[in-house]
């Protein structure tokens, strides 16, 4: 009842009032790169190389959800305060609209008289003036509060539907590259001189330490293409997926376990690439890693990356940077679940994870000392 009331107030205030300007700011951006991203689709269909545009789309894609998510999160989060500081002052603010309403009820004459007469009257109208300043503040207040609620509320509204179709349309682009991939004939390509000792290798380990150690000793064929050298990428490859650092080399997991290398949390179906031009030396299922793409972007190193879903391209191929390596695991949510609770940062997080690790010369090499992340 009282917020009804402080909404018929707010809009019999005259005035407007701010509402939160960084958000609706930010919103509208992430809304921006959504609509920057369906016009990369529509023209990845006539793109030379299909597989290199729909890579950027999907990244495009990946990032406006994910900006737009997040402001939506931080609408949602100062509706939350707002709405509970409705309800932690209902009383003061049940008074002040009775003061309001008494005021605005009375007829002139009648607040004109006082029992003590003119000069009674005069001392009430100055204790009057003395409350008015500080009874305007609040009005004023309230009328901030209602009208970015307002705003912020009709701000969720519009993104949910731009949401829903940049879901839809995310979606559609990850057919289209796998059906691109599949397709794909003009990458270079390094043979396997012995295929059946790789298919002995899986059979053979136990562990991702053992095989990628095995698979380091498996001979290839010299590559015509030219790579450019490795070792002067440290400390700046980009993450292969979007997400956020879970756990470090060598932090223990729940059960205790200490890995090597880093795990990522990340989308479900998001897109994973290449951070660097590399030969695939190994595609498929490991152990209980789920789905393994291990790379080798330089002749001493092995890039592993586990627990992927739909992998990408061919044991041999040599892959430029940026690439599409696989997607990972999961379903993706419907908008109504992408939406949902982003106060508590619910529907859309990141609930998968990637695994990475680096070898060199078969041994475990920190892997966040060659990628641009923080130290922190």
């Amino acid at each position: 009842m009282i917020f009804r009331l402080a909404l018929l107030l707010s809009l019999l205030l005259a005035g407007a009032a701010p509402a939160d300007e960084d958000i609706a700011v930010q919103a509208q951006l992430a809304q921006d790169r959504l609509a920057e991203a369906r016009v990369a689709l529509e023209e990845a269909e006539r793109a030379r190389d299909r597989v290199a545009a729909l890579t950027q789309t999907i990244a495009a894609y990946e990032e406006g959800l994910a900006a737009l998510r997040a402001e939506m999160r931080n609408a949602a989060l100062r509706e939350s305060e707002i709405r509970a500081r409705f309800d932690a002052e209902a009383e003061e603010l049940s008074r002040l609209l009775g003061v309001l309403s008494a005021v605005g009820s009375e007829s002139g004459p009648v607040v004109l008289l006082h029992p003590a007469g003119p000069l009674g009257t005069a001392r009430a109208g100055m204790l009057v003036s003395s409350l008015t300043p500080a009874l305007q503040e609040e009005v004023d207040a309230l009328r901030a509060d209602l009208e970015e609620l307002s705003i912020l509320t009709a701000l969720q509204d519009d993104a949910f539907s731009t949401l829903q179709s940049g879901l839809q349309d995310a979606q559609a682009a990850r057919i289209e590259l796998s059906k691109a991939v599949s397709e794909r004939t003009d990458l270079p390509r390094r043979f396997i001189e012995d295929p059946v000792r790789l298919q002995a290798l899986v059979a053979a380990s136990d562990t991702l330490a053992t095989f990628a150690a095995g698979l380091s000793e498996t001979p290839f064929a010299p590559s015509d293409t030219p790579i450019r050298d490795f070792a002067s990428a440290r400390g700046s490859l980009p993450l292969p997926v979007q997400g956020t650092i879970l756990r470090r080399p060598g932090e223990a997991d729940a059960a205790g376990i200490r890995r090597p290398g880093v795990i990522l949390a990340a989308a479900p179906r998001a897109l994973v690439r290449a951070p660097w031009a590399a030969t695939i030396r190994y595609r498929g299922p490991l152990l209980d890693y789920g789905n393994v793409m291990i790379l080798e972007p330089a002749a001493d190193m092995l890039l592993v990356l586990a627990g992927l879903g739909e992998v990408y391209g061919e044991v041999g191929e040599v892959l430029p940077a940026g690439a599409p390596v696989a997607l990972m695991p999961g379903e993706i949510p419907d908008a109504d679940r992408f939406f949902t609770n982003p106060a508590e940062g619910g529907g859309g997080s990141n609930s998968e994870t990637l695994y990475i690790e680096l070898r060199q010369d078969g041994a475990p090499v920190d892997p966040l000392a060659w990628f641009a992340v923080g130290k922190e």
